[in-house]
């Protein structure tokens, strides 16, 4: 099971994030966010981060060239972009991306085209509030290219073992508080994926 770990906020976590066995680690680029980092340090991170862990960036209602702007500065691989209001011209961006789906109701799975997504709990802020999808939406939907976030942890990943999630993004799960990761959490949590 790939697992991301989002939200990371300094070189500690990061690297412990790595030791655990993360795919992916996410950096918010979100500024009110309680996550947000600055690009230049993420680069300072990512310059010290080992081959084949994947950097993300999480963007919000941000235009293209902006986004391609943080990228650059970052040295970010992967976008993540939440953009309900339509600000993206995801057709002209240079960089490879991810969208998500801040999921509301069964109807909008049902509607999810075939490619890759990240599915995450409607919630008022942007991310990171702990809150679950009702797994009932995912009965009888391929899950095979959707990474599922929204209140993961390790105590119910139990719960996705009959679903064939294509990865989890988990980030409050696995934290001491908002923005610090706890090294224990983040190392039951993989292990227990890698189980499911």
């Amino acid at each position: 099971m790939k697992v991301k770990i989002c939200g990371i906020t300094n070189l500690t976590d990061a690297l412990n994030a790595i030791d655990a066995g993360a795919s992916a680690l996410g950096f918010v680029f979100y500024k009110k966010s309680p996550r947000y980092i600055d690009p230049f340090e993420v680069r300072k991170i990512i310059d010290l981060m080992p081959p084949f862990v994947q950097s993300v960036g999480l963007f919000v209602n941000e235009p293209h060239t902006y986004i391609t702007q943080i990228c650059q500065n970052s040295k970010i691989q992967l976008a993540q972009i939440i953009d309900e209001d339509n600000y993206t011209n995801l057709q002209s961006l240079n960089i490879k991306y991810i969208k998500v789906l801040r999921v509301k109701s069964k109807k909008d799975i049902i509607n999810i085209k075939n490619e890759y997504v990240l599915v995450d709990a409607f919630v008022e802020s942007f991310g990171g509030e702990g809150k679950k999808i009702s797994l009932e939406w995912f009965k009888d939907i391929d899950c095979s290219k959707l990474i599922l976030a929204g209140g993961l942890k390790e105590e119910n990943l139990d719960e996705l073992s009959s679903y064939n999630f294509f990865g989890l993004d988990v980030s409050s799960g696995v934290e001491q508080e908002k923005g610090i990761k706890d090294k224990t959490k983040m190392i039951n949590f993989i292990k227990k994926a890698n189980e499911i």
